[in-house]
This record gives structure tokens, C-alpha cells and sequence, in this order.
């Protein structure tokens, strides 16, 4: 099995370096001309299903990318929406640092926490599409924090509409890319 996690396309409050978690904001232009540059990079293998997160960046991105790929749009996964910000959402981020140093406080969900519903996520797609290659979208921080857990290490950034991808054989999720860039690490899951 596959899965290629996909980071919505821009927003505005990701133009203007704001928090936006679990805030539903929409996707801009710059954002929807991202997913169907994406579509060309998904091209490059067979899916069987593109599901997503239920916030409508993440929805319209992933209508984007099934359109461009000829494929039905799947359903949505609660367990994908974005790492919730707390008070800090709708702030730039150099000021929640402030007022919030290392994202601590304020409302603003753990990382162990949003790194369990990445796992739950993992699990609950590969229950619902054994076997298949599956394109998920859904959001960075979650995208990151789910992909350093299973790889032992931090990685930076998430670009919007990126393609990261992990696979799995006989039990044991593989970190095959991140970003596009090929890496080699592993975790049992």
C-alpha cells in the first residue's frame, strides 16, 4: 500500500504567515493553480482513491487533484484536519511565538495529539483501502509531525501542494519521500 499525503494549496492567511489550524479558510488562487501543478506529480503513479481532510482548503485541493487525475473524490477523515491553534489562530506566527513560546498553552492542541490522530488516520485509511495506493490531503503540520514520527526525526517544512509518500510492506510503514525529495526511513506503525 501507498499513501501520498498532499498539503492543501495556499491560502491567503498562508501568504500572510497566519495560524489557520483548524480555522476553515479557503483556498486562494495562487493555491488552486498549486493543486493543478500537483496533479502532473500524482500523475507519476496509479491511485485508486483521493481522500482528504474535511477543511475546505484541504476539500477543494483534493476535488482538484481527482479531477486532474480522472479519479472520484473520496470521503473525508476528521483525523486529517489541521493541528488546532487555539487562540493563536488568525495570529501571524512570529507574534503566537510570543505570546505562546514553542506553541505551549493557549488552547493549542499538543503535538503528541496531533500526531495520534495522524496515526489513527494511517490506520483507519489502510482499513478502508487495503492494499491500494490512496492520495490523501490534508494539511503541514499534521503531514510533518506523522512523517517525523514514523522516520525518528524532525523534518521541516510541508510546501503547500506537495507530495510526500509512505508505503508499506508486510507491517512496516516506509518514509519513501518528503516534499518530493526521495529519503529512506522506516517505522513500524
Amino acid at each position: 500500500m501507498k499513501i501520498g499525503f498532499i498539503r492543501h494549496g495556499q491560502t491567503n492567511w498562508n501568504a500572510q504567515d497566519f495560524l489557520q489550524g483548524s480555522t476553515d479558510i479557503p483556498l486562494n488562487d495562487v493555491g488552486r493553480q498549486q493543486a493543478r501543478d500537483a496533479v502532473a506529480i500524482l500523475g507519476a503513479t496509479t491511485w485508486d482513491a483521493i481522500v482528504s481532510s474535511p477543511l475546505s482548503r484541504a476539500r477543494e485541493t483534493a476535488q482538484i487533484l481527482a479531477d486532474g487525475l480522472g479519479i472520484e473524490l473520496g470521503r473525508t477523515y476528521d483525523e486529517l484536519i489541521e493541528r488546532d491553534y487555539g487562540q493563536a489562530e488568525g495570529i501571524r506566527l512570529e507574534e503566537s511565538e510570543k505570546l505562546w513560546p514553542n506553541k505551549t498553552g493557549g488552547g493549542i492542541e499538543t503535538l503528541d495529539s496531533t500526531v495520534a490522530r495522524g496515526q489513527a488516520a494511517i490506520a483507519k485509511i489502510a482499513a478502508d483501502f487495503p492494499g491500494k495506493n490512496v492520495a490523501v490531503v490534508c494539511h503541514g503540520t499534521i503531514i510533518r509531525y506523522t512523517l517525523s514520527a514514523l522516520a525518528g526525526y524532525t523534518f521541516d517544512t510541508i510546501f503547500n501542494a506537495s507530495v510526500s509518500l509512505i508505503d508499506n510492506n508486510e507491517g512496516t510503514w516506509k518514509v519513501r519521500s518528503v516534499n518530493g525529495g526521495v529519503i529512506e526511513a522506516e517505522a513500524a506503525l
